[in-house]
């Protein structure tokens, strides 16, 4: 059996179908669990809120031997079933099999995990410096491919001299269904105008770069009190300020998870589910003239002639990092045996022509 004390832990993001996975976990122990949330992951414990209290806790060999056969691993977001021994040690006996999970994938391939069971994924963008529209694009693409709703927030709109031009830029560029917010992170204003979002039962994420505003945003929000730091005057970008997730609570019920910045990141997501969340370029593909047009240089591609030529570009490289990490090690083989093969047919043309 699992205590769920839905209440206390309703703060914490615990929602009906959370407590409901929980109440079906068979734990093979007599001993009685009780919900708790990870809060914070650390390199050899993590730290569990029950609602009451946090505990610094280990994982119980069991769960961390099936977390590795799952090539997964706990991370901040998830629920467990935690007890406590005879000596006050807490313990992570079993994890709720998550609703959502935000992950990316690193340079080799690997999966990385970013938070779980989010349900709203606030995207931080700076208006001065730090902003890049393909960059948005990504993020989008990263978190729609997850199923978790994006909300698009631009900082620093007190600021920035370019504000109202790249505002513009970014509810042009991106569908019309995700919400574009622009704030001065520091002002009441900012979470009011996230308020929406922060009903009790939600639990929200913030992505983005290093100091794009997020842990300004979170002080405001939830009434932390995380450092801040400033920002390179050339290209905007900031210190790794925040360098572990962490959850906090807000005072309208919701919890929101912060996140060290992001620098470089590849969607967790094939490239079907990819090409799905630029919804524009799906709708106009259904009128190109060719039914296998890769919007490249095809006569007729109603998709080249529509969307911003930038944003298309966009569009494809996120669809070759998709199809790369899909790749076996033979196809990479293959594929670099094929390159060299042009590049030195390239090359003994080029002899040719100089004899």
């Amino acid at each position: 059996m699992i205590d769920i004390a839905f209440e206390a832990l309703r703060p914490l993001g615990l929602s009906p179908t959370i407590a409901l996975r929980a109440a079906q976990m068979h734990e093979p122990s007599a001993s009685r669990l009780s919900l708790a949330r990870v809060t914070e992951v650390q390199r050899d414990c993590v730290t569990l809120h029950d609602g009451m209290a946090e505990h610094s806790a280990r994982l119980l060999p069991r769960l961390l031997q099936q977390l590795q056969s799952e090539a997964t691993q706990l991370t901040i977001g998830d629920w467990v079933g935690m007890t406590v021994d005879a000596h006050a040690q807490a313990w992570a006996v079993e994890r709720v099999a998550p609703i959502t999970q935000i992950a990316r994938r690193a340079n080799d391939g690997r999966r990385q995990l970013l938070a779980s069971n989010v349900d709203v994924a606030l995207l931080v963008m700076g208006l001065d410096a730090d902003f890049n529209a393909r960059r948005m694009e990504r993020y989008l693409a990263m978190v729609r491919s997850c199923e978790v709703t994006p909300v698009v927030v631009l900082t620093k709109q007190d600021i920035a001299p370019a504000a109202p031009e790249r505002i513009q830029e970014m509810y042009r560029r991106l569908p019309a269904t995700v919400p574009v917010l622009p704030v001065n992170g520091l002002s009441h204003e900012a979470r009011t105008a996230i308020g929406p979002w922060l009903h009790p039962g939600q639990t929200l994420v913030l992505l983005g770069s290093s100091g794009a505003g997020k842990s300004t945003l979170i002080n405001t929000l939830a009434g932390a009190d995380q450092a801040t730091g400033g920002v390179r005057s050339s290209d905007g970008r900031g210190r790794h300020t925040t360098t572990a997730r962490s959850l906090h609570r807000c005072a309208q019920g919701a919890c929101i998870i912060d996140t060290p910045g992001l620098r470089t990141f590849r969607p967790d997501a094939d490239a079907q589910q990819l090409a799905a969340t630029f919804e524009d370029v799906q709708a106009l593909a259904q009128q190109c003239r060719f039914r296998d047009c890769r919007h490249e240089n095809e006569p007729g591609c109603v998709v080249r002639a529509s969307v911003d030529a930038d944003r298309l570009q966009n569009y494809q490289k996120l669809l070759r990092d998709a199809q790369r990490v899909e790749m076996t090690a033979l196809d990479r083989i293959e594929q670099r045996n094929k390159w060299k093969a042009i590049g030195k047919a390239g090359s003994q043309r080029a002899r040719e022509k100089r004899a």
